[in-house]
């Protein structure tokens, strides 16, 4: 579900399924993770854009996927995967900008979490909705304290909200806002700028800027895989299945 191209100095990785609103597969994070590196060692590229196809950058994981985890053990090599793939790509050496129009929701808000830069259109929302379903998001725990306040993701985690790009500018998720479908224009504005500059410089300086939280990677895969096997998850996968109310029983 992941396209990649590499146009001139930038690689362009679009999410790209559609239909499904870019939902997130457990294989898509394995393809993130090759993508980066296909970027990484071709000395061409100077900057990485990732963007949607269709109508929204992506939902986030694929809800009805979670159902098909086996116990504990797949449950933590499924969060292991999705996590190290997010830390490849967020410590590239490379630049990487989020173009992002429509809803980045869950792991799709998380991707543009460890980008370095995200350029939003108007019609973009910002979310992590996990705990509707049963779950927490992993990732956004991990390194969302880098980007935003700790209200602030309080705030996104405990009640669902989404932001729409301006809210999520002033938030601290979205460097600058553009008018509906601009978003990629200015992510490749953006690219040639960078690509002007030295790269060595640019690379020590971005390692040098990286925040922690990745301290805390054993404990989120742990704690999402005990959640993946609760009754609150098989309540939220069947209430999003039945598009109705989760009734959750807390355990």
């Amino acid at each position: 579900m992941l396209g990649y191209e590499v146009r001139e100095t930038v690689a362009w990785l679009t999410l790209d399924r559609p239909e499904k609103l870019n939902a997130m597969t457990r294989e898509f994070f394995g393809e993130l993770a090759a993508r980066a590196e296909d970027a990484e060692r071709d000395p061409a590229v100077r900057s990485i854009v990732v963007h949607g196809a269709g109508s929204c950058f992506s939902v986030g994981g694929d809800i009805e996927g979670f159902g098909e985890l086996g116990g504990i053990a797949d449950r933590r090599a499924y969060m292991r995967e999705a996590l190290r793939s997010l830390r490849l790509f967020e410590e590239l050496s490379k630049p990487t900008i989020a173009a992002v129009h429509g809803h980045a929701l869950g792991g799709g808000c998380e991707l543009t979490l460890v980008c370095d830069l995200v350029v939003a259109d108007t019609t973009a929302r910002f979310g992590t909705p996990e705990a509707s379903v049963g779950l927490f998001p992993g990732p956004a725990v991990v390194r969302g304290r880098a980007q935003v306040s700790l209200h602030t993701l309080k705030y996104l985690i405990f009640t669902g909200a989404t932001l729409d790009a301006e809210a999520a500018q002033r938030a601290g998720l979205v460097n600058q806002v553009v008018p509906e479908g601009e978003h990629l224009a200015r992510a490749e504005e953006w690219a040639r700028a960078i690509s002007a500059r030295s790269p060595l410089a640019l690379a020590t300086a971005k390692q040098l800027l990286g925040a922690g939280g990745w301290d805390r990677y054993p404990h989120a895969v742990d704690a999402v895989a005990l959640l993946q096997g609760s009754e609150d998850l098989a309540e939220g996968i069947a209430a999003f299945t039945e598009r109705r109310p989760p009734s959750f029983p807390g355990r």
